[in-house]
């Protein structure tokens, strides 16, 4: 029994593939927009490209980038089917055709929902990537004169300035490496020497933070070094004040930038998901109905359209019988073979190997 079964009248086929014409060039459109989403979520990893570590980030933008083409190339082709099947005699050279373009349109709309689903799922993926590339940046922070880190140091001050955060984790971050280049150290003092010798890796670390790491809109005056020694300014008190530095990690706050992003692409996928789908609906039973047509012989008469020609249990029983009977299509039975009178056909010549045969003279 057909599933969703509708019947149609020949002005009913006519409007449906003329409204289906219009939605496939609105589709068009989004798959534009599809394209678009892609190449701006490239664009804005590769912004930060040097504080994140390689990895399978950029699955998510190419994803929508290739699905964002296909779609332009597979509904710029509906649009044409669907206007010409208004004409029956139009649509006899796409009726083979129609099929297959419907299973691979199912195939590329479950793609654009595979990757609105992937912006959702790439957080883990995305914070791992974030957490490995901007210790490595805190790390090389001080190799302004290594070719290939010279970069590092402007990279983060800006990235730290732009989006109000400090460290990767948090500010203390900065205490566990040594951030100031020791070209800018005065090795005749004693404050410097002694801080040297007293780490086992002989690294100059101090309890402050690079200047990008200031808050401009706090009323204090910047209190970046000796953070924790409240002896060392005046009226303060490192528990209880509030620190006129940005305490948000940069991980946590890419990570937030980046979540937005993604959440609203995946909102916009899945948006468009649902308008593809529901053309895929439309162009089935356009084609089902004027299938239908052909077969009865009477082009102005009514016809069935359906989504499914059988029930969801015996079409997929009979998908399933399809995909098992592929690997058997050429092999040949081995019992059937025995009484094949094509395969080993036994001489007639019994043995004569050397037989002369008499030519028939021709006629004169």
């Amino acid at each position: 029994m057909a599933v969703l079964k509708v019947k149609f009248t020949k002005t009913k086929r006519d409007k449906l593939a003329q409204i289906l014409w219009i939605l496939n060039w609105v589709s068009v459109v989004s798959g534009i927009i599809l394209f678009s989403l892609g190449l701006f979520l490239k664009i804005e990893i590769k912004k930060r490209n040097e504080v994140m570590a390689k990895g399978d980030i950029n699955s998510v933008p190419n994803m929508l980038i290739s699905v964002g083409v296909v779609a332009c190339i597979i509904n710029f082709l509906g649009g044409k089917i669907c206007y010409d099947c208004s004409d029956a005699n139009k649509f006899s050279r796409w009726k083979l055709v129609m099929l297959p373009y419907i299973v691979c349109t199912f195939c590329f709309t479950f793609c654009i929902l595979v990757g609105a689903l992937m912006c959702y799922t790439m957080r883990n993926e995305l914070e791992e990537s974030l957490y490995l590339g901007l210790r490595d940046a805190i790390k090389f922070y001080k190799d302004t004169d290594i070719p290939g880190r010279c970069f590092l140091k402007k990279t983060v001050d800006l990235l730290q300035i732009g989006f109000h955060c400090c460290g990767n984790n948090g500010f203390r971050d900065w205490f566990e490496i040594q951030w100031v280049s020791a070209r800018y150290l005065n090795m005749a003092s004693k404050d410097v020497l002694d801080r040297l010798k007293s780490n086992v890796d002989g690294k100059f670390l101090v309890d402050g933070v690079p200047f990008s790491c200031c808050n401009p809109s706090s009323p204090r005056p910047c209190i970046q070094y000796q953070l924790t020694n409240n002896s060392a300014h005046y009226n303060y008190d490192f528990l209880t004040e509030e620190l006129n530095i940005w305490v948000k990690g940069c991980r946590e706050a890419l990570l937030d930038y980046y979540t937005a992003i993604m959440r609203s692409i995946g909102i916009a996928a899945l948006l468009i998901w649902l308008f593809e789908l529901s053309v895929l609906i439309g162009v089935r039973y356009l084609q089902t109905a004027m299938r239908n047509v052909l077969l009865l012989g009477d082009l102005e008469g009514e016809s069935d359209g359906w989504l499914l020609e059988n029930s969801f249990v015996e079409t997929a029983k009979y998908n399933i019988s399809i995909i098992k009977n592929l690997g058997k299509a050429n092999q040949i039975s081995t019992v059937s073979s025995l009484n094949d009178p094509n395969i080993d056909v036994q001489n007639t010549n019994c043995g004569k190997t050397n037989v002369v045969t008499k030519s028939i003279p021709a006629a004169r």
